[in-house]
């Protein structure tokens, strides 16, 4: 029964065979039935070939890349919603810094105010009691929004009046910081005084007009084309 079942198959293989020979390719119509739909399927799996690789496989490209967007704008929208949602603590934030940034404005001198204050500094030393050697204003350091001004100070007092003169320079109505603070015995030919020699730069700053930030932004300018 095997046997008789294999030489069936092989007889309708054969049949099949035959229908592919001697075919005219000037006209498939004429071609038996199984040769034409054998080129009829070819026909329709190129053409989903070429719709795929052509139109297919670019409008997938272009769905993947709307979803990667489409996840963007969900984003975007999450963090608008909760500014949207804190947008009057955002608001009383910013009134804040503003009232911060004004207070901190009001501690730096303008240009004409500066000789007065360093007549502070230096009358606060005096005050307590120190010696003073050296009160010298060195170079200005202009940066974006600000200048800065440091003072090389040397004096001589005891421990209790530096420490005094330190502490009123702190409290200034300014900002004045003390930078690079050395305290040695002083030489007092043994009369064992105590007294100490200070060596300090104090550092005060100002604000910068409109013109000179101006003109600080242009130099910039400048600087960054070269």
């Amino acid at each position: 029964m095997a046997a008789k079942d294999k030489k069936n198959l092989n007889e309708s293989i054969g049949r099949i065979g035959d229908q592919f020979q001697n075919l005219d390719m000037r006209d498939p119509g004429l071609w038996p039935a199984i040769p034409r739909y054998a080129l009829c399927l070819l026909v329709v799996v190129l053409t989903a070939a070429v719709v795929w690789f052509f139109f297919v496989q670019k409008v997938m490209a272009e769905l993947d890349e709307a979803r990667q967007k489409e996840e963007t704008l969900r984003q975007e929208y999450k963090t608008k919603v909760a500014k949207a949602v804190n947008l009057d603590a955002l608001k009383q934030q910013l009134e804040e810094v503003q009232q911060y940034v004004a207070l901190l404005e009001r501690q730096l001198p303008s240009e004409a105010e500066m000789d007065a204050l360093l007549s502070d500094i230096s009358q606060a030393g005096y005050a307590r009691g120190l010696q003073v050697n050296l009160f010298r204003p060195n170079q200005v350091v202009v940066q974006d929004y600000y200048a800065e001004l440091p003072i090389s100070i040397k004096g001589s007092g005891k421990f209790h009046d530096v420490a005094n003169f330190a502490a009123d320079v702190a409290n200034l109505s300014r900002i004045v910081t003390l930078n690079n603070i050395t305290m040695n015995p002083a030489k007092d030919n043994g009369s064992g005084t105590g007294e100490l020699m200070l060596e300090a730069t104090a550092k005060t700053f100002r604000y910068l007009d409109e013109k000179e930030i101006e003109a600080q932004r242009q130099a910039k300018q400048k600087k960054d084309k070269k």
